[in-house]
């Protein structure tokens, strides 16, 4: 199988976004999801509005969320529209809160655990998405990168718990009462995956991340630990398998010390299973080459 390129730059700012959109060679047609994280009021390393401004605003693109299914300030579609408010999203472009009108079943065919993913019913509105995502650890993923924000961040509520549990139930109350072994959470979030792939196109997505402020906890903490490692730079891929693959190599490849905190997270979790899983259900390729521009 032929490799897949992954475009790199370690320049962070706006412009290069847009370079780096733009090499990927594949334009996003029709109405254009954007699918950030707006993250946990409190945590503070989510994108920051100004960088991504300008690419959404190339694309026209409507930046989109779903409601989480922990306590905090974004599990009501009302507190997370202060959310996004108070983080600035709504300074910058259109924002849609996907499942706030309720949600919708998607197939997963031959997944590992689920039969279907259920997501926000407005993802029905769009014709292409971008999965722009910030690449960072997570508490229970072990990372989070472009495969995580497409199944758990395309997900409503509902969704998300339905995933977490390997689709042992889907009410949210429920959620920490029947987490499954780490394996089948990760493996469900690849199914999860294909059920959006297989639903929007593959042609129609496109996927970045952001290696920046690289804490061990993910944007849905409220009080995320300081990284330890210093910014890595943007990556780009037609594939998201290779995409998430090549971050967690920087991450461990990287000649900065401060990287054994992020590396403990990802392997204590077995994030890369993730990446494993998708590559097994034909999601992508992790073998990859570096394009850098």
């Amino acid at each position: 199988m032929e490799k897949s390129k992954v475009y790199f730059t370690k320049e962070i700012t706006p412009e290069s976004l847009i370079k780096i959109y733009e090499a990927l060679g594949r334009e996003l047609k029709g109405k254009v999801a954007v699918k950030i994280s707006t993250g946990e009021p409190g945590g503070h390393n989510f994108l920051n509005p100004n960088l991504i401004k300008d690419l959404v605003h190339k694309l026209n693109g409507t930046i989109v969320e779903c409601n989480t299914a922990y306590a905090g300030r974004r599990n009501t579609t009302e507190e997370h529209w202060k959310a996004i408010k108070e983080h600035g999203f709504l300074d910058i472009a259109n924002v849609d809160i996907m499942d706030e009108e309720g949600d919708m079943p998607i197939p997963v065919e031959n997944g590992f655990h689920l039969k279907e993913d259920i997501v926000g019913k407005h993802l029905a509105n769009y014709d292409s998405m971008l999965i722009l995502s910030h690449f960072k650890g997570h508490a229970m993923g072990g990372f989070g990168g472009a495969l995580k924000n497409m199944s758990i961040g395309v997900a409503s509520s509902a969704g998300k718990t339905n995933i977490h549990t390997a689709s042992a139930t889907t009410k949210p109350s429920e959620l920490w009462d029947k987490l499954p072994e780490q394996d089948a959470f990760l493996e469900s979030m690849a199914d999860a995956c294909k059920g959006v792939m297989d639903y929007m196109g593959r042609d129609n997505i496109l996927y970045i991340s952001v290696a920046n402020r690289l804490s061990v906890d993910c944007d849905c903490d409220s009080n995320p630990h300081e990284p330890e490692m210093a910014d890595l730079g943007i990556f780009a891929s037609t594939d998201p398998v290779a995409l998430d693959q090549a971050c967690y190599d920087a991450v461990v490849n990287s000649n900065d010390p401060g990287k054994a905190a992020l590396i403990e997270r990802m392997n204590s979790r077995h994030g890369i299973h993730t990446v494993e899983t998708a590559n097994k259900l034909g999601l992508g390729n992790r073998e990859y080459e570096i394009v850098n521009i």
